[in-house]
């Protein structure tokens, strides 16, 4: 495994940027082989590294946040460490960041000073509204995004107040818009043939609001406005969640006729099948209620292994609603190293999810844990030529 390529093996990313979105893009990049140098203020470091759960003073969250990664501190803002910045940039392939838009302008670091230094970089900026328009200078985290991507509005129950995701949900699937986006651009580059790199500019709202698209195009052809309806889908059903016998719960997705078949089997409900109230996907929304009341009297019978069984076994679409806990303990899981136990060094040992996408033949890999803040300024500033009596001496100046 350790002498095998990887894909992205060769690709050097300069990863400037904070908190969660943007890193997370260098992250997925770091999974699959890509050199990623993370560079952090000398003082205060990236603000994630004490973002969520912190035990003995230490963040948890940064070791898989900033797995694969190279940590190196340098203050952009003095004139040696722009110098040291743009030696990093002359031979990187991808620079990411996220200050506010303007910020690297001010600090004689824009997009047009950067391509002339390196014409075939591709920089991307991660901002709370993108780059331009009425709203670009205005601070922007995930909360932010849910709210005005829309998605808030339609999540939680119809009696509830709109729902914020008990996740990161935005600044996740911008990560992962970002990570495509700049393979995108990597592409162009070099197998198109251009040359030349460019600037990309994502927002935070923008990724989640794609994924809202079938609301809005709903609307902008019916005039409906989608309202929250809990854990169903206003165009589907059966899709809920029910309670079992043993006060565990399921997750049952059953629109496709055959699907919604085989469940109303398996129940013995037959006549389910031909019902002018459920006989196929328009009328089970329309009388979901009654339906819902059906299937959960009937799930209400067993205890969740038992749904589980009945159900896998008729051929329809149910799994166990999984505590934390729960999970790492799953046969299937297991089998396929969806999580992976990594070795630190302040922790003993940390469980993390493993890389996603498995390949046949240049798999990815988590090699390390989230570096401390410099680890490596001592092995990336030697390779850009400066010497170790230099680099104590910028350390003592406050420029790394």
């Amino acid at each position: 495994m350790s002498d095998q390529p990887m894909a992205l093996q060769g690709l050097k990313v300069i990863d400037c940027a904070t908190m969660m979105a943007a890193p997370w893009a260098a992250t997925f990049l770091a999974d699959y082989g890509a050199e990623v140098i993370k560079v952090e203020h000398p003082k205060v470091g990236d603000t994630s590294r004490n973002f969520g759960a912190v035990k003995d003073g230490i963040g948890i969250f940064w070791k898989t946040l900033a797995r694969n990664k190279k940590s190196v501190t340098l203050s952009l803002k003095e004139e040696e460490g722009k110098e040291i910045f743009l030696k990093l940039i002359k031979d990187a392939d991808v620079l990411i960041q996220n200050f506010r838009p303007g910020t690297m302008d001010k600090w004689g670091l824009g997009w047009e000073v950067l391509h002339k230094v390196n014409p075939r970089l591709i920089m991307l900026s991660v901002s709370g509204f993108g780059q331009e328009g009425p709203y670009s200078k205005r601070g922007g985290f995930g909360t932010v995004a849910e709210s005005m991507s829309g998605f808030a509005s339609v999540n939680g129950y119809p009696d509830s107040p709109p729902t914020l995701p008990p996740i990161a949900l935005a600044d996740g699937i911008c990560g992962i818009f970002a990570a495509v986006s700049i393979m995108i651009a990597v592409y162009e580059r070099d197998v198109v043939g251009s040359g030349e790199g460019q600037h990309i500019d994502i927002s935070l709202y923008e990724p989640l609001m794609r994924l809202m698209e079938a609301q809005i195009i709903d609307y902008s052809v019916t005039g409906n406005v989608a309202q929250r309806v809990g854990n169903r889908l206003a165009s589907a059903a059966p899709r809920n969640l029910y309670k079992c016998k043993d006060g565990r719960w399921v997750g049952l997705s059953a629109s496709a006729q055959p699907i919604a078949e085989k469940v109303f089997k398996a129940m013995g409900r037959e006549d389910l099948i031909t019902n002018p109230k459920f006989k196929d996907n328009p009328s089970r929304v329309k009388n979901v209620e009654e339906l819902d009341k059906i299937i959960g009297d009937w799930i209400a019978q067993y205890d969740q292994k038992e749904v589980v069984e009945i159900l896998n076994a008729a051929g329809a679409v149910v799994g166990p609603i999984y505590t934390i806990d729960q999970i790492p303990e799953d046969p299937h899981f297991k089998y396929r190293e969806s999580l992976i136990e990594m070795e630190d060094k302040d922790f003993g040992k940390v469980l993390m999810p493993n890389v996603v996408a498995k390949f046949s033949r240049t798999p990815g890999k988590v090699k390390h844990v989230g570096p401390e803040k410099g680890e490596h300024n001592l092995e990336v500033y030697k390779s850009l030529g400066l010497s170790e009596e230099k680099i104590n001496e910028l350390k003592e100046k406050g420029i790394i």
